[in-house]
C-alpha cells in the first residue's frame, strides 16, 4: 500500500500539473466596510483596484503593480480577496484578478464608484 504525501492544504504533492486548483483561493463574502476600507487604505491596493476598476475587465496579476516584489503582491492580493473586493481567476492557464464590481454595489451602494473617482482624480 503506498501513501501519497499531501501538503497541507491537501494537495497530492506527486502531481505533475504544478498550477494551483481552483479551490486553494476561495471566494470571500463581501466583508463590513471596515473590512473593505482597511483594504483599500494602503495605496499599493488602491492602485491595484484603481487599475482593475478602469479596466473593467479581470487583468493578469503583473499588470497590477509597478513599484514591488512579487510576494508583496501576492500579499496584496490576498488582502483584497480576503476582504471580498478581488478574486482570483485562472484564464488561459494564467492568473488573473478580478474586481468584484457587482457584488460589492449590492453589499456596500455607491462605495466602489466613490473611492475609484477619488483614486482617478489623485493618480
Amino acid at each position: 500500500m503506498s501513501v501519497k504525501p499531501i501538503n497541507r492544504h491537501g494537495v497530492d504533492m506527486t502531481r505533475t500539473d504544478t498550477r494551483a486548483p481552483a479551490e486553494s483561493y476561495p471566494t470571500f463574502p463581501v466583508g463590513p466596510l471596515p473590512a473593505v476600507l482597511g483594504a483599500l487604505q494602503d495605496p499599493v491596493r488602491l492602485e491595484m483596484v484603481r487599475r482593475l476598476g478602469n479596466a473593467g475587465r479581470p487583468l493578469p496579476c503583473a499588470t497590477l503593480y509597478d513599484t514591488i516584489n512579487k510576494s508583496t503582491a501576492t500579499h496584496h492580493f490576498k488582502t483584497l480577496r480576503e476582504a471580498g473586493v478581488t478574486e482570483r481567476v485562472v484564464i488561459d492557464g494564467q492568473a488573473h484578478q478580478r474586481l468584484r464590481t457587482a457584488e460589492l454595489d449590492a453589499a456596500l451602494p455607491g462605495l466602489l464608484a466613490a473611492v475609484l473617482a477619488a483614486a482617478n482624480t489623485t493618480a
